[in-house]
């Protein structure tokens, strides 16, 4: 064997068991509820899009809009009869994240608990990776 060439061995394993993959996004029931509810009278979209946006102090925001189709590279989230879509930029930033939508006396918006984020803003608007 040549100094260049590389070997590999390759063995089928038996009762492996195989694990499920997690999605790109989950949603809370919250979140489900409230994108429902935006979907339910605007029969033309089929869901919302998920993107990131370079902007704010920080680096990276989220965007949110509706969507009337799927776009090729786009990932599609479908969790309790409600469906969402990440832009291909946002993918890997989304990776293992938490779509919540939370209300109070003085906002209502959607709030995305990402593990992979490094920092944010004062104001938490916007974020690094």
């Amino acid at each position: 064997m040549s100094a260049s060439m590389v070997r590999a061995t390759v063995r089928a394993v038996s009762k492996r068991k195989i694990l499920a993959t997690k999605a790109a996004l989950t949603l809370t029931p919250a979140a489900v509820s409230k994108v429902r509810l935006l979907l339910q009278d605007r029969p033309e979209y089929i869901g919302l899009k998920v993107g990131v946006r370079t902007r704010g102090c920080n680096g990276l925001t989220y965007t949110l809009d509706y969507t009337k189709e799927k776009e090729k590279s786009d990932e599609e989230v479908i969790q309790d009869g409600v469906r969402v879509f990440i832009e291909k930029k946002a993918q890997l930033t989304l990776l293992g994240t938490e779509m919540d939508f939370v209300e109070s006396k003085l906002s209502s918006e959607f709030v995305f608990n990402n593990p992979n984020i490094k920092g944010t803003c004062g104001c938490g608007e916007s974020f690094n990776i």
